[in-house]
């Protein structure tokens, strides 16, 4: 049985970031786990940070630790994010709420940050969805 492998990269000729990956390669035995779009709607139903990008942004990666973890995984298995946020809303202001909640990353996800005119919860700033990578292992298969 091969071991999981994950590469982060950032080839030659592309921008090297230290917030974020160019290239992710996946090879091995692994899961994927998939995160839907996460909003900063807390396990009661309630808004976290109404009009508050930061307290929002703080929120939606508690959700996605809660999610990664039941799945006994965690931000450093996370490879993709896709960051949706209303336009108007200041970006630095959400990668400053990331390095606060999750820390620096030693190898950071590929990462895509969309500008949207509004989200379906009209009182929502920012949603995030996610894919990780675990290894497999024999007692987890079904």
């Amino acid at each position: 049985m091969s071991r999981l492998k994950v590469k982060h990269s950032n080839p030659e000729g592309l921008f090297d970031s230290r917030v974020f990956s160019q290239v992710v390669t996946v090879s091995g035995n692994a899961k994927t786990i998939y995160i839907g779009g996460q909003n900063a709607i807390n396990s009661e139903g309630q808004l976290i940070g109404r009009d508050n990008l930061e307290l929002q942004t703080k929120q939606v990666l508690e959700n996605i630790k809660i999610a990664l973890a039941s799945e006994n995984a965690t931000f450093n298995d996370v490879i993709k994010l896709n960051i949706y946020m209303v336009n108007g809303c200041d970006p630095a202001v959400g990668l400053k709420s990331f390095k606060e909640t999750i820390g620096e990353m030693e190898k950071p996800p590929l990462i895509t940050v969309l500008k949207v005119a509004g989200l379906t919860n009209p009182l929502c700033l920012i949603e995030i969805d996610a894919i990780a990578v675990v290894e497999e292992r024999e007692d987890c298969m079904e």
